[in-house]
């Protein structure tokens, strides 16, 4: 994926929707299209565009690395923190070396498992080693 520095919102959404009008309408392609339009136009809809070109920039920065607010020791302990009411939807966290990210659902607050970066590298060298 390329980085595009100092990237135009209005050029990359003409030039989407010109590529758009080569599909047929409801075709898969021009909808994942259409919808790669709106998700550029959401930031600035809630005043939020220059979070995004920060967010952009980070992602292809290759010291960027997801913040663990947290590490626990066991799942228990992440539990008692969880009902603490101090936990923040898409938080993340650490517990017993592996990635969680708290999640809201209807009426409460879990945790479900989201590797971190280093999980996938470790991952990806205990894959080569077994080759």
């Amino acid at each position: 994926m390329p980085h595009i520095p100092d990237f135009d919102t209005d050029a990359i959404l003409s030039a989407l929707n010109v590529i758009s009008q080569k599909h047929p309408e409801g075709s898969p392609e021009r909808d994942v299209i259409e919808l790669a339009q709106i998700a550029l136009v959401y930031p600035r809809h809630i005043r939020k565009e220059d979070d995004f070109r920060r967010f952009y920039k980070e992602f292809f920065d290759p010291a960027f690395k997801l913040k663990v607010s947290h590490e626990f020791a066991t799942r228990e302990d992440a539990d008692k923190w969880l009902a603490s009411g101090n936990a923040k939807d898409a938080e993340r966290v650490r517990i017993a070396g592996k990635g969680f990210m708290v999640v809201q659902l209807p009426g409460r607050l879990t945790l479900m498992s989201a590797p971190l970066e280093d999980e996938e590298v470790e991952e990806d060298e205990s894959e080569e080693d077994s080759e």
